[in-house]
């Protein structure tokens, strides 16, 4: 049996100090051969609340995102000059996938410096900037009215949510991951997406009710504006929430000297120290953001402009679907913890390679219960990743530099290829004109997925790197040295 002593963060500092905690979480040891183990004992109150309060921030982020892309038809109508509605599209799709060109120069920014001052404050100032940049999209005025400006308004206030976010999910799963119990942290991990869902049924609800109550003319006067406007007093409870926590206990307990204390020294301990880990975080979330954009971001678009499908069946039968996922997403968070993370991520990697084609053959169809049946098979597979990733991903770095790491290796996958993601369709169709092209480009990502699945180490139940265990009962820590592993 491995040493069950206190974990050392990779610069040798100890990280298993005996340090209270301020936030409700208690220290429980155990021994064994003369040896102690210094445990963080969970508040299940206080990690229920930073669920909340971090699920909460991503639904928003989603929701904002989810918007652009259900109104994208009607956003290239607004801002960019009348003509081919295909390039007005294309224009459409290019503007948002601006925002995805400064994720990771947010990443970089944000999440060293969570790393230094702590996760709370950074994840309340992405929330302001998200609310602020989202709500500023709701006031511009149209091509018509203000011309060559309003393109370039959009674009300056997408690069504001872009780098904000960029701060977002790295941030907001390691939060999670930090405050949870090892033994469960699959299942607490599994509410971030819960929450990414519930951001997408949300604008697609939104989005979907003001097209049927409005009208198309409606919906282009002002209608688009609604949603873009909501996101502000939804900023305002998330930011309410966030403010309201204590810092997460690992961090609490790292060493100050585990810390670097300036950029450079952030970015250059985790590009020298963690290079090969984050070239595997950016296969892994490249792999799994392609499918999560492709049926989460993209899919309303590919069924009215390619199948001819409208826009608001399009939408409900999507919302049907979503929320399918969202009754089983828990559930896979918590098999993640009984069987393990890589068996989950597997099945939804493969799920993609062998059932993209089928199901895309399926809504070509364009029967409801075609489009449904091939809709919900994209969607079993990638809850199996929605489920899982949050907690697979955060244990890849040790604490000192997990912020950081998974923040800069997160928007850089997500910016090569999550953002681009329905640019690149609309415009794959475009040049080979075969509507079955998202079915093959999630086949090659999920193959990417799949390899890098069997790169990474099995992590459900162990502790963090860099931190000591985390149990829910003193009477778990006590039983430490008996089922502690390395």
């Amino acid at each position: 049996m491995a040493d069950p002593g206190p974990r050392r963060s990779d610069n040798g500092s100890d990280n298993g100090s005996d340090s209270s905690s301020e936030n409700g979480s208690g220290n429980g040891s155990g021994t064994s051969a003369g040896v102690t183990v210094t445990a963080t004992v969970t508040d299940e109150r206080a990690v229920r609340r930073a669920v909340k309060a971090a699920a909460l921030g991503n639904a928003m982020e989603w929701f904002d995102f989810g918007i652009y892309s259900y109104l994208a038809a009607t956003l290239g109508q607004v801002f960019f000059p009348s003509g081919n509605p295909t390039v007005q599209l294309l224009s459409s799709f290019a503007t948002f996938a601006v925002a995805f060109l400064v994720r990771p120069v947010g990443g970089m920014v944000f999440g060293p410096l969570g790393d230094r001052i702590g996760r709370k404050k950074v994840l309340a100032l992405t929330m302001i900037m998200m609310a602020v940049g989202t709500c500023a999209i709701g006031l511009i005025p149209s091509y018509a009215t203000i011309g060559f400006w309003a393109p370039v308004l959009l674009v300056f206030f997408r690069l504001v949510q872009g780098f904000s976010t960029g701060g977002e999910y790295g941030g907001a799963s390691t939060f999670i991951a930090e405050y949870a119990p090892d033994r469960r942290r699959g299942y607490f991990g599994s509410f971030l997406e819960f929450g990414t869902l519930c951001g997408y049924i949300g604008a697609a609800g939104l989005v979907t009710a003001l097209r049927t109550g409005l009208g198309a003319g409606a919906m282009e006067a002002w209608g688009w504006r609604v949603p873009f406007l909501v996101a502000g007093p939804l900023g305002l409870v998330g930011l309410y929430l966030r403010l309201r926590l204590d810092e997460t206990p690992a961090f609490q307990r790292l060493a100050p000297a585990a810390v670097p204390a300036t950029v450079k020294g952030d970015l250059g301990r985790i590009f020298r120290r963690h290079w090969r880990t984050l070239v595997l975080c950016v296969a892994l979330v490249g792999a799994y953001n392609i499918t999560d954009y492709l049926l989460l971001s993209y899919m309303p678009t590919y069924l009215s402009d390619e199948l001819g499908y409208s826009d608001t069946h399009g939408l409900l039968v999507l919302l049907g679907v979503m929320a399918c996922l969202l009754l089983v997403i828990n559930r896979v968070g918590t098999l993640s913890d009984r069987f393990g993370r890589k068996p989950l991520l597997m099945t939804g990697m493969l799920g993609f390679f062998f059932l993209a084609l089928p199901s895309f053959l399926l809504i070509a169809q364009g029967n409801i219960p075609a489009i449904t049946a091939g809709l919900l098979l994209l969607g079993l597979s990638l809850v199996c990743l929605l489920g899982t990733m949050s907690a697979a991903l955060p244990a890849l770095f040790p604490t000192n530099v997990r912020y950081g790491a998974l923040s800069i290796g997160y928007n850089v996958a997500v910016s090569v290829f999550g953002g681009t993601t329905p640019l690149a369709l609309t415009a794959l169709i475009a040049l080979t004109g075969t509507d079955l092209m998202p079915a093959y480009y999630a086949m090659a990502a999920a193959l990417v997925g799949v390899v890098a699945v069997t790169r990474i180490r099995e992590t459900s139940q162990l502790p963090l790197p860099g931190s000591p265990p985390s149990v829910a009962t003193e009477a778990e820590a006590a039983q430490l040295p008996s089922d502690f592993r390395t």
